[in-house]
């Protein structure tokens, strides 16, 4: 296989370089360390925007990048959730709920996809990561600036994240289960 590096599989694989520099500058636990632990996030999650975009718009999309994309996303997310409960910054069972969360949707898309069926990502999966991303990025702040107490605001995006979580998940299984009962239904009228 030939590997395919054009500017949206670079851009994934910067992403996957920042997860370790965010962690160092995240550890050092200063104000200037939080503010600097939150660009790279930033950038990070940007990166993850503008990687799908440009293979979309520029008819970049290869399998490299069907493989890279999904794990630098899950890794980023992971490990900032992780760091986070190390650092006293987030409840370990918010991580867990989230992480089993996404773990369990890999499995049913893997499911999905060894019969065939795809299943996209939707709009409550899609308001759960931008929550998800946006609270981590103020949870790793942790400043208060202009007079707004990030780290808190970002706890209350965390909350929201956590019920688009389960709710997204809930859509999901519920939409392929009816759709898969509706194709056997099908298929058992034609035999």
């Amino acid at each position: 296989m030939k590997l395919q590096l054009n500017i949206a599989n670079q851009l994934t694989i910067v992403r996957i370089v920042a997860i370790p520099l965010y962690l160092l500058v995240l550890y050092i636990n200063k104000d200037w360390s939080n503010v600097a632990a939150t660009i790279i996030f930033i950038l990070a999650g940007v990166s993850d925007f503008l990687d799908g975009y440009i293979a979309r718009k520029y008819n970049m999309i290869t399998d490299l990048g069907k493989i890279l994309d999904p794990i630098a996303d899950k890794i980023l997310v992971a490990a900032a959730l992780i760091a986070l409960i190390d650092l006293d910054r987030l409840y370990w069972w918010i991580a867990v709920i989230m992480l089993a969360r996404d773990f369990t949707m890999e499995a049913l898309r893997n499911l999905a996809a060894s019969k065939g069926i795809i299943i996209a990502a939707g709009i409550w999966g899609k308001l759960k990561t931008t929550f998800q991303m946006v609270a981590i990025g103020m949870i790793s702040f942790k400043n208060v600036w202009l007079g707004i107490n990030w780290y808190i605001l970002g706890q209350v995006l965390m909350y929201i994240a956590l019920v688009l979580s389960i709710y997204s998940a809930f859509v999901y299984f519920r939409d392929y289960f009816k759709n898969h009962e509706l194709e056997e239904n099908n298929t058992e009228s034609f035999e």
